[in-house]
C-alpha cells in the first residue's frame, strides 16, 4: 500500500502532463490557422480532453495561447543550440542559425506559421531566434568580427528579416527555400560588418541534417 501511494502521484502528473501538451499543440494548431478567436469547447474537443481539465491548466483562453506560443519559441530555441554545438565563431553561430530557421519554415510549415501569426511576440521575446541572434551579434562584436553600432536595433533587423522572409515561402512555394535563405543569411552577415566574400563563403557551408527533427 505504501509503494502504491508513492507512485500514484507519478502517474497522476504523467495524466496531467499529456494533458497540457494535447492543450498546447491543439492551441498551436488553431494559431497556426490564424483562428484566434476559437471558442474554448472547440479548443478541448480538439485536444480531445473534457471542459474541467482545461480549467485545471489555464484560466483562459489567452492564456493557453500565450503558453503555446512560448511552447513553439523554446522548441524552436532549443533545435537551434542543439544544432549549432560545437561552433566557436559567433558570426558562424549567427549564420547557422538564420539559415536553419529559414528552411524550418518549409520543413516545420505549423511551428513557422505559430511564429508568424504572433510575430512581435517573436520579435521581442526572450527565447527563440531573438535572444539567440541578439547575444551571437554581441558575442561578434565584442570578437571584433562584427561592426554594430548597436546590437539591438540589429537584432530587430534581424527578426524583421526572419519573419518577412518566411512569409515569403509560404506566399510562393515555388521559390528555392535554401537558395532564399541563404541569399538572405549573407546580406544581413555583411550589413553586420563581414566581407563580402567571407559571407559568401560561410553562407555556403553545409548545414547539418534537419530531417527527422522534432522541434
Amino acid at each position: 500500500m505504501v509503494q502504491q501511494a508513492r507512485h500514484a502521484p507519478n502517474r497522476l502528473e504523467r495524466r496531467k502532463a499529456r494533458t497540457r501538451f494535447a492543450l498546447v499543440r491543439a492551441a498551436q494548431a488553431f494559431l497556426a490557422a490564424g483562428k484566434l478567436n476559437v471558442p474554448i469547447l472547440e479548443l478541448t474537443q480538439a485536444a480531445d480532453v473534457g471542459m474541467g481539465s482545461f480549467y485545471n491548466h489555464f484560466d483562459s483562453r489567452e492564456q493557453l495561447f500565450r503558453a503555446a506560443v512560448e511552447d513553439a519559441l523554446e522548441r524552436h530555441g532549443a533545435l537551434l543550440d542543439e544544432l549549432t554545438v560545437g561552433l566557436d565563431d559567433p558570426a558562424q553561430v549567427f549564420a547557422q542559425s538564420f539559415r536553419l530557421t529559414g528552411r524550418l519554415h518549409r520543413r516545420k510549415p505549423e511551428l513557422s506559421k505559430v511564429l508568424l501569426n504572433n510575430g512581435l511576440t517573436l520579435a521581442g521575446s526572450d527565447k527563440g531566434l531573438a535572444p539567440r541572434a541578439r547575444r551571437d551579434i554581441e558575442d561578434a562584436v565584442r570578437g571584433g568580427r562584427f561592426t554594430v553600432r548597436d546590437p539591438e536595433l540589429a537584432t530587430v533587423i534581424v527578426a524583421g528579416a526572419a519573419l518577412c522572409l518566411g512569409q515569403l515561402l509560404h506566399d510562393h512555394p515555388e521559390r528555392d527555400d535554401a537558395e532564399a535563405t541563404d541569399q538572405v543569411t549573407e546580406d544581413l552577415l555583411r550589413m553586420l560588418g563581414l566581407p563580402p566574400d567571407e559571407a559568401r563563403g560561410i553562407c555556403q557551408r553545409p548545414l547539418p541534417d534537419l530531417d527527422g527533427r522534432r522541434p
